[in-house]
């Protein structure tokens, strides 16, 4: 198998995914049986396309054979409910040509599915199911996030997190969830939950958890695509429209955040002639929209946090940072907004009133945080402290996910060691 196609599969994985599962759930109604049907299409697309090529649309090809491969199951299953599901998914079917095995690349028309991850997103974010599993499992499903990423996003181990998954799937399933946008009375209820999800999402495209590369495009665009989605739905929510300025902000970095050969460039070394000048305007003008509806609240700060990043001025102002941190923490104590607030302490005050505040963190409040031992070695750098400084970014290196980052936090414990 030729690089370029290994390529080509692991692209479309993170493009595509979401796509493919959310048409078949819809289709069959059978979350599990959508999963498998997914994962059987990309390994056949493994398979074949070193033979064939890579397909003109990747995405149709594949939810073409992951629907197919969805009918064979229902055929060979004797169960009256696989039988339904052949019926449903059969019909949706019908406009297909040829050999169910050759899939048509232009069989699927992108057009006729274009909120299926939403109601899927919805369907995940039912009240029925707890917060966490909400957020979980729609991870899970739209972003195909592994277990393991999914349990670093929440810190919790990958076993708890495993069952939590189990659990909310049979819960949808027992209780006949439906797959759908709910009507606006009931947007409300669901609000909390499906920006959460879209903010994990776009996190996790944004700094990656895992992986080769830090920045996954296709993954924060999708969190934008459905944010500027529930935005349109409730034009008056000020946190959707905190939340899409947040990413906004953050997106307008992205071609300044790696070089040229895809290591970390932290943001005081960033090009801000790369920044993305739309974004960041449009990025203003959301939450300006926001602010004018005067219910503020920690996305909304999130993101006046961010713009800071972006401002005319060249360089950010850390004191109007740290003051929003202040305000952030007191809407959402955590231990990871004290980590941010400690940071931007310590370059607005000087890095012992940062590391000050990062030894009031318990040490059992960020475990296996990367980012709080990389933290407590930049401050400890900055003051001298070489040697603890080396130690503090080789524990971070060795917890850091991503290629990116541990490639950065070897050259920082290497710059402190000579």
């Amino acid at each position: 198998m030729t690089a370029d196609v290994e390529a080509a599969v692991a692209d479309a994985f993170h493009a595509e995914w979401g796509r493919v599962v959310a048409t078949l759930v819809r289709l069959t109604g059978d979350w599990e049986l959508a999963e498998e049907c997914a994962q059987d299409a990309f390994a056949t697309a493994l398979e074949r396309w070193p033979r064939d090529g890579i397909p003109r649309r990747p995405g149709a090809w594949l939810t073409t054979v992951a629907r197919h491969r969805a009918v064979d199951r229902a055929r060979r299953a004797k169960l009256g409910a696989s039988k339904a599901r052949e019926v449903a998914v059969g019909a949706a079917g019908q406009r297909g040509q040829g050999d169910p095995g050759e899939p048509v690349d232009d069989e699927l028309n992108d057009e006729e599915v274009p909120d299926d991850r939403l109601r899927l997103m919805f369907t995940c974010c039912h009240p029925a199911l707890s917060f966490e599993a909400q957020v979980a499992l729609t991870l899970r499903t739209l972003a195909g996030m592994t277990t393991a990423e999914i349990a670093r996003a929440f810190l919790v181990p990958e076993a708890t997190m495993a069952q939590r998954l189990v659990r909310a799937k049979r819960k949808i399933r027992h209780a006949g969830i439906p797959f759908a946008v709910p009507p606006a009375h009931q947007l409300v209820e669901r609000t909390s939950a499906v920006l959460a999800v879209l903010y994990l999402l776009f996190n996790e495209g944004y700094s990656a958890s895992a992986g080769g590369d830090l920045v996954r495009r296709g993954l924060t665009a999708e969190a934008i695509r459905l944010t500027r989605v529930v935005c349109t739905l409730m034009p008056d929510e000020p946190e959707a429209l905190g939340l899409l300025a947040l990413m906004l902000f953050h997106d307008a970095r992205s071609a300044a955040r790696v070089d040229a050969t895809g290591d970390l460039v932290v943001l005081d070394e960033q090009d801000r002639t790369l920044f993305d000048a739309a974004a960041i305007a449009e990025g203003h003008e959301r939450l300006d929209a926001a602010l004018r509806l005067r219910r503020p609240g920690p996305f909304q700060v999130q993101a006046a946090i961010a713009a800071c990043h972006v401002g005319d001025a060249g360089e950010t102002d850390w004191a109007e940072v740290a003051a929003l941190y202040d305000r952030l923490y007191e809407m959402s104590p955590s231990a990871v907004i004290a980590l941010n607030r400690a940071v931007a302490v310590s370059m607005a005050e000087g890095p012992d009133a940062g590391l000050a505040l990062i030894e009031l963190i318990a040490p059992d409040g960020l475990p296996d945080y990367h980012l709080l031992p990389a933290a407590r070695g930049d401050m400890l750098r900055r003051l001298g402290r070489r040697t603890e400084a080396a130690e503090a970014y080789r524990a971070a290196r060795d917890l850091a996910g991503t290629d990116a980052e541990r490639r950065y936090l070897e050259r920082r414990c290497r710059d402190v060691s000579v």
